[in-house]
């Protein structure tokens, strides 16, 4: 076949009508391509295409899921901390305690050996002790007598025991007046008796032989009846 020739009216150059004629015919193959490859079954393809997609996660699907387990972790914190500050506080009760009973503890134990010192400072006082002798037992009856308020002196005591029974406790009389009655003198100071029981001093024997009490019991008699045993010079 002879060459097409080109003419001087025709130009190589598509036109702008060619170009659209040319981009629709395109379109409408790949359409037509593009139907025939899909599959009779659309909803298999569908469920096909689900199936074989791959499960993908956003950034906004992920954001409650680590807020939670951040407020889970800030939590425990939060708890751990505050049982920390608890324990914290309660052994610092307990060592404020034990340190108020320590203070407490050596404050008591400080005041028991002030008193102990104190008591072992004060000796109590010796008991008294006299002779066994006419000195004693004047002695000791005029302390005696002091205590009770009944008036007397050494040299009355004396002046008077050595003139009624010459500083015999035993001594008694079996011959006036009393002795006939039954009732004899007896003792230092010679005293009946009715009349010791009547005096009689407390704290001293009750009995007329026993010196300190003889004497005390006399004393006490001739105080009531003469004023003091000083003022007798002669029986009673």
């Amino acid at each position: 076949m002879p060459k097409q020739q080109n003419t001087p009216g025709h130009s190589r150059t598509l036109t702008k009508t060619h170009k659209l004629s040319l981009a629709g015919v395109a379109t409408l193959g790949a359409a037509a391509l593009a139907f025939s490859l899909v599959p009779g079954n659309t909803q298999q393809a569908s469920a096909d295409s689900v199936a074989a997609a791959p499960v993908a996660f956003s950034a906004e699907q992920l954001k409650p899921a680590t807020a939670g387990l951040s407020g889970q972790l800030a939590d425990a914190q939060a708890a751990a901390a505050k049982k920390k500050a608890a324990d914290a506080a309660a052994a610092k009760k307990a060592a404020e305690a034990a340190a108020k009973k320590k203070a407490e503890d050596a404050r008591k134990a400080k005041e028991a050996a002030s008193r102990s010192a104190k008591r072992a400072a004060v000796k109590p006082a010796a008991a008294k002790t006299y002779a066994n002798n006419l000195d004693g037992w004047i002695r000791q009856s005029l302390d005696i007598m002091k205590k009770h308020g009944i008036p007397g002196t050494y040299d009355g005591l004396h002046r008077n025991i050595i003139r009624e029974s010459a500083g015999d406790p035993n001594a008694i009389n079996n011959w006036d007046i009393n002795a006939i009655n039954g009732v004899p003198s007896i003792g230092l100071l010679q005293v009946i008796k009715p009349t010791f029981d009547a005096y009689h001093v407390a704290g001293t024997a009750k009995s007329q032989y026993n010196p300190v009490a003889n004497i005390t019991a006399a004393a006490n008699y001739a105080a009531d009846k003469y004023g003091s045993i000083d003022n007798v010079n002669s029986a009673y």
